[in-house]
């Protein structure tokens, strides 16, 4: 199976080229450095999920085409698979468990988080629903200005095309996050 930092890597390239945009142009889209493109287009560093949510944006992709392993093969991921990618503010990763294939617009992410700082998203593409399911822990979620807390077995809609948060209220919390475009 392909590494994550070999998958990122190779469809970053992929989808800038296919933008027919340069490096620098993709770094200055993105607001990041040039130095920061080139190294994950060649499978170097490891990107946090800003990073990747801004280049995706910057391309016009979901955040899910930089980091899905795209093959038909069957996909196990274990649940003591820590290869999510991590977010450069808080004490969260996300691992990609299922893309949207052609023609649908879901996503589906593990979410392990510890307390400390929340996971605080922009605004997604419009038309974004989040769905969460809360697998362990408690954590608060869903619109920044009024989350939600919830604990496990619990699941929460809200719009993902308005700012939203994701914050752990203990230690070892899980979830599943479907991201849905319509």
């Amino acid at each position: 199976m392909e590494g994550l930092q070999a998958r990122i890597a190779r469809a970053l390239r992929r989808e800038r080229e296919s933008a027919g945009i340069s490096v620098s142009e993709l770094a200055r889209r993105a607001g990041i450095s040039k130095a920061t493109v080139s190294q994950l287009e060649h499978g170097a560093g490891n990107p946090s999920v800003e990073t990747l949510w801004v280049l995706g944006v910057a391309l016009g992709v979901p955040f899910a085409t930089l980091v899905d392993q795209q093959d038909n093969a069957p996909t196990l991921i274990r649940a003591a698979d820590r290869s999510g990618v991590p977010s450069a503010v808080a004490a969260y990763d996300a691992t990609l468990l299922s893309a949207s294939p052609p023609g649908a617009r879901r996503d589906v992410y593990r979410v392990r988080a510890d307390p400390g700082e929340p996971r605080r998203s922009d605004p997604h593409h419009p038309g974004t629903t989040e769905h969460v399911v809360l697998l362990a822990g408690r954590a608060a979620v869903g619109p920044a200005e009024a989350p939600v807390e919830l604990e496990p077995g619990d699941y929460l809609a809200y719009p993902g095309d308005a700012p939203h948060v994701f914050e752990a209220l203990q230690p070892g919390t899980s979830a599943v996050l479907i991201s849905e475009l319509r």
